[in-house]
């Protein structure tokens, strides 16, 4: 009979732990949380302090009666929940659900689902850390205050359904801030001047770039009238070569991932999601099943924000790239992200438990994705411990009478890291070899001009990666919370995803305007981040976790009582339109769905007829004089067409303007505070003035 138990969360752990541990060991799994707040109701007793009322959550009565038996038989009980903050509170709930008994009750955690620190982690057994379970219980309880006492308010005033969350509601409002930013947006005019020259004796010419005066001052060309101004000024001058630099620069080798970092590198180099690179990531740590090997974790535990590598992973790196690659790409000290945030538990980065099992060593075993995941990391991880890759650069200054074009170049002389991995975000290092051959005595001559209008783009639209990479930026949530966020405002239908990008639909912009008017503290981006940084300090023990609930819940309080009076005044009536339903003769109605308005008739259920809301602008069309109407694409992304449409294919993302453009007759479009015309090339502009109230 097994003398000790071993609880974990995931059945899929189980059988990866049992074959490290010998007979005496039962390796059992909870399936997760077993206690929760009650769905009914808030589950917080504001009377008594705030005291939380857990209960069990439904459905886990016969998993957690089937753990009491074992319990009770065991010798000792090992909590083997995940090595973070919620981790440690699934351990305490556990042990208060299973009456354990203290003497016998020993926590355990692990970086890496391997023997070797599964093994360790039962030789040190500790108590529950009390400072790190009050840490994720202040989180669960704010979280569970804002839901419970905002959502309702957005069931009265939008539909049924909606929900509010402390950081989810954050990342609504950065994505409507950047939305409000690109329609604001109007392009500005800019032109480039490149010029190819002639180096006596050289084959080829060298490609230049127009920098500025000679003096050394940058000049940005603005307009034609410039650019031809400087092409009159360079046209038939000297050439001389002014400045030849020759030198040499390094490249570091990157750190090795986060949570935030693999999901931005998947997503760039992998097109994958939050969700399913956390969901693959979660497979490869706690186990597949390995030719040869049986089941065993290939990675290290995946919710982190540390770059931290165990010295036992650093020798074996160590070993392995200079019996693979060389002495000289071994790195010779450790690089480390610096940062004053809290680094979550003091974990490892995200690594492969073995250096020494390749990708190709194991993709018969793994699935494509999760192959191409694991290949990631180990990529990552292993150019992380190499050398910088080494370049020689020149760069020449050329003057052309009273201005000056550049040219650089540089080689590759070492590729150190860039062996395994050359990160999404570099670009291919270019070479120019000609360049070696020019020095300040140099005869040259220009040979042919190039010049080019441009127009300044707006800030690009988010991608989940770009989210996650602001969110870490600013402080917002944890390695946990990036996924699960970013899912749950899609799946709410108030953030559209297309091509990667992300648009807030029609329900997002009214959930979006509500928080920000009535509750602005919650969906203020520094007090959710400095709420993080609370959150941090109960985990280290230096702050009470009730003392940040105390001077939480008033102020949310007060707000929603506030809301809820002004809420009153607004009578939710479904707008009555002109459009007639033609099963039942009635005035069909504006009614909101998931993806935003639709016509409805009022004669609902008998009469179940719907239409497409088309929302008139009362602008005509500038192609054929029909109504430009507001509508939606497939995802929910707000546009403006003609109503003739697809027959007439105007479309503008901005909405058109009755007024004309005065200088070209254009349409205008409404950009913020501006009109700016529909034609870049045109490029009027004009301030609106706001109506007197």
């Amino acid at each position: 009979m097994a003398k000790y138990l071993v609880i974990v969360e995931s059945p899929a752990k189980v059988k990866t732990i049992k074959k490290f541990l010998g007979s005496n060991y039962q390796v059992v799994a909870s399936n997760g949380h077993v206690r929760d707040f009650p769905k009914s109701k808030m589950g917080i007793d504001f009377e008594n302090d705030y005291e939380p009322q857990y209960i069990t959550i439904r459905g886990k009565g016969e998993i957690l009666a089937k753990l009491r038996k074992e319990a009770k038989k065991a010798d000792k009980v090992f909590l083997a929940t995940d090595p973070d903050r919620e981790g440690e509170a699934i351990s305490w709930h556990l042990s208060k659900s299973l009456k354990l008994d203290e003497t016998k009750m020993y926590r355990i955690s692990f970086n890496e689902i391997t023997k070797n620190a599964v093994k360790a982690s039962i030789k040190q057994g500790r108590e529950i850390d009390m400072n790190l379970v009050d840490a994720q219980q202040a989180r669960r309880m704010l979280d569970r205050m804002v839901g419970y006492r905002i959502s309702p308010l957005l069931w009265g005033k939008v539909k049924r359904g909606l929900s509010a969350g402390r950081v989810q509601s954050v990342a609504l409002r950065i994505i409507c801030d950047r939305e409000e930013e690109i329609n604001a947006f109007i392009p500005e005019e800019y032109w480039t001047l490149e010029a190819d020259f002639n180096i006596k004796g050289e084959k080829k010419p060298i490609h230049a770039k127009f920098y500025g005066t000679a003096a050394g001052k940058k000049i940005t060309i603005r307009s034609k009238e410039e650019m031809d101004e400087i092409l009159r000024a360079i046209e038939g001058k000297d050439c001389k070569v002014s400045e030849v630099k020759r030198g040499s620069r390094k490249k570091k080798a990157p750190l090795p991932f986060t949570t935030s970092t693999l999901q931005q590198e998947a997503s760039k180099v992998l097109n994958f999601s939050t969700q399913k690179t956390m969901r693959l990531a979660q497979q490869l740590y706690e186990g597949v099943e390995i030719k040869g090997q049986g089941t065993v974790g290939i990675i290290t535990y995946l919710r982190t924000d540390s770059t931290r590598i165990s010295n036992e992973a650093l020798e074996a790196s160590k070993e392995y790239i200079e019996e693979n690659y060389g002495k000289n790409y071994v790195a010779k000290s450790t690089v480390s992200k610096k940062d004053n945030k809290k680094i979550q538990d003091a974990h490892e980065a995200i690594r492969p438990t073995d250096i020494s099992r390749t990708p190709a060593s194991v993709k018969d075993s793994l699935s494509r994705d999760q192959f191409r995941l694991y290949q990631l990391i180990w990529k990552m991880f292993t150019a992380s411990r190499m050398t910088s890759a080494e370049y020689e650069t020149t760069s020449v200054k050329i003057d052309v009478g009273d201005y000056r074009f550049t040219v650089a170049a540089s080689k590759l002389v070492f590729d150190g890291f860039m062996s395994v991995y050359i990160m999404s975000d570099d670009k291919e290092e270019g070479v120019n070899t000609l360049i070696k051959g020019v020095d300040k005595d140099s005869e040259i001559s220009l040979i042919d001009t190039e010049s080019k209008q441009h127009f300044t783009q707006p800030p690009s639209h988010y991608t989940e990666a770009a989210l996650v990479k602001t969110l870490e930026e600013l402080g917002i949530g944890r390695p946990s919370t990036y996924s699960p966020t970013i899912s749950t405002i899609i799946a709410r239908r108030y953030v559209a995803k297309e091509n990667k990008n992300l648009y807030v639909t029609e329900l997002g912009e009214v959930v979006n305007s509500i928080m920000k008017d009535s509750f602005t503290s919650i969906v203020d981006v520094n007090f959710t981040a400095n709420l993080e940084s609370l959150f941090d300090k109960i985990g280290e023990g230096s702050l009470q976790w009730k003392t940040v609930i105390r001077n939480f819940y008033p102020d949310l309080n007060e707000a929603v009582e506030i809301a809820e009076k002004e809420l009153e005044k607004v009578v939710i009536a479904d707008e009555v339109t002109d459009v007639i339903c033609e099963e039942c003769g009635r005035n069909m109605v504006i009614k909101y769905g998931p993806h935003g308005k639709f016509l409805a008739c009022p004669a609902f259920p008998e009469c179940r007829n719907t239409k497409p809301y088309l929302e008139k602008t009362g602008v005509p069309c500038p192609v054929c004089g029909k109504d430009i109407v507001l509508k939606k694409t497939k995802k929910g992304r707000k546009y403006y067409g003609c109503e003739d449409n697809p027959e007439c294919e105007f479309m503008s993302w901005q909405k058109p303007s009755l007024k004309k453009c005065p200088n070209c007759g254009g349409v205008l479009l409404e950009k913020g505070n501006k009109l700016a015309c529909m034609d870049n090339q045109c490029g009027y502009t004009e301030v609106v003035k706001k109506k007197k109230e």
